[in-house]
C-alpha cells in the first residue's frame, strides 16, 4: 500500500521534483497569461493613441475604404454597405441584451444558476469598465470620412468591439465547457470569434471607429472575459461547486 501512494506521488511530480500541473491549473495559467500579455499590449497602444501617434495610420486606413472622389461613398459593391450596416448591429447594446437575456433564461430553465449569474455579472461589470473607460480616454470620432451611421459616445476604445467580444467570448467559452467533442469546441471558439471580429470590423467600415478603436475594444474585451472567467473558477473551486452539467445530467437520468 505504502509502495502505492509512493508511486502516485511520483506521478505528480515532474523528473525535476517539481509539482506537475494538472490540467485545469494549467488551463488557469495559459489564460491568466494571455490576459497579461493582452493588458500590457493595450496599455501600449493607449499610450500611443492618447499621444496621437496612431493618427496617421487611422486615417490612412479609413480613406481606404472610401471611393477617392466622394468619401460618403465606401469602396465596393453598393450591397457591402448595407451587409455592414446589418452587421454592427450584432454588436450594438440593444441586441447585445437580447441574447444575453435570452442565454440567462435558457440556463435559468436549465437549473444551471451559477453559468447564469456568470454570465450576466460578466456582461453587466464589462459594460460598466467600457463606459469607464471611454470617459477616462475621451477619444473623438472620426472626423476625416462621413459616418454612415450615427455614433453618439468617444471613440476609445469601441464599445461594440469591447462589449461582443465580452459577450460572445463569455457564451462561447460557456458552450466549450458543456460540448464533449473537440469539433464541437472548436467551433463554439470560431463562432464566438467570427461575431466578434465581424462586429468590430463593420464599425470601421462605417467610419465610426478608427482601427487602433476597435483594435482596443477587441483585446480589452478578451481581457476582461478572461478575468471574470478565472475569478469564476476561482471561486468554483473554493466554493465546492460541482459541475452543473454533471448535476443537472444525473437528475435527469434519475
Amino acid at each position: 500500500m505504502a509502495g502505492t501512494h509512493a508511486r502516485e506521488r511520483s506521478k505528480t511530480r515532474s523528473r525535476f521534483g517539481v509539482p506537475r500541473l494538472d490540467r485545469r491549473e494549467l488551463q488557469w495559467l495559459l489564460v491568466g497569461l494571455g490576459a497579461c500579455v493582452m493588458l500590457w499590449i493595450f496599455l501600449s497602444l493607449a499610450g500611443e493613441v492618447a499621444e496621437g501617434e496612431t493618427l496617421a495610420f487611422d486615417v490612412r486606413i479609413l480613406k481606404a475604404l472610401r471611393n477617392p472622389a466622394d468619401p460618403s461613398l465606401p469602396i465596393g459593391p453598393p450591397w457591402a454597405s448595407s451587409v455592414l450596416l446589418d452587421l454592427t448591429a450584432i454588436g450594438s447594446p440593444t441586441v447585445l441584451a437580447l441574447v444575453v437575456f435570452a442565454v440567462t433564461g435558457f440556463l435559468l430553465l436549465q437549473a444551471r444558476f451559477w453559468t447564469a449569474l456568470f454570465v450576466l455579472v460578466t456582461v453587466a461589470s464589462g459594460e460598466i469598465v467600457s463606459s469607464a473607460m471611454k470617459q477616462i480616454f475621451s477619444r473623438p470620432r472620426p472626423t476625416v470620412v462621413p459616418h454612415l451611421r450615427e455614433a453618439f459616445s468617444s471613440s476609445f476604445p469601441s464599445g461594440h468591439a469591447m462589449t461582443s467580444a465580452i459577450v460572445y467570448l463569455t457564451l462561447g467559452s460557456m458552450m466549450m465547457r458543456v460540448s464533449e467533442q473537440r469539433l464541437t469546441k472548436i467551433y463554439c471558439f470560431a463562432m464566438a470569434l467570427l461575431l466578434t471580429m465581424l462586429a468590430g470590423i463593420s464599425r470601421v467600415f462605417l467610419g465610426v471607429h478608427y482601427p487602433t478603436d476597435v483594435l482596443g475594444g477587441w483585446i480589452i474585451g478578451f481581457v476582461w472575459a478572461s478575468i471574470c472567467w478565472l475569478a469564476a473558477q476561482h471561486f468554483e473551486v473554493r466554493s465546492g461547486i460541482n459541475a452543473e452539467r454533471s448535476k443537472f445530467d444525473r437528475r435527469e437520468a434519475s
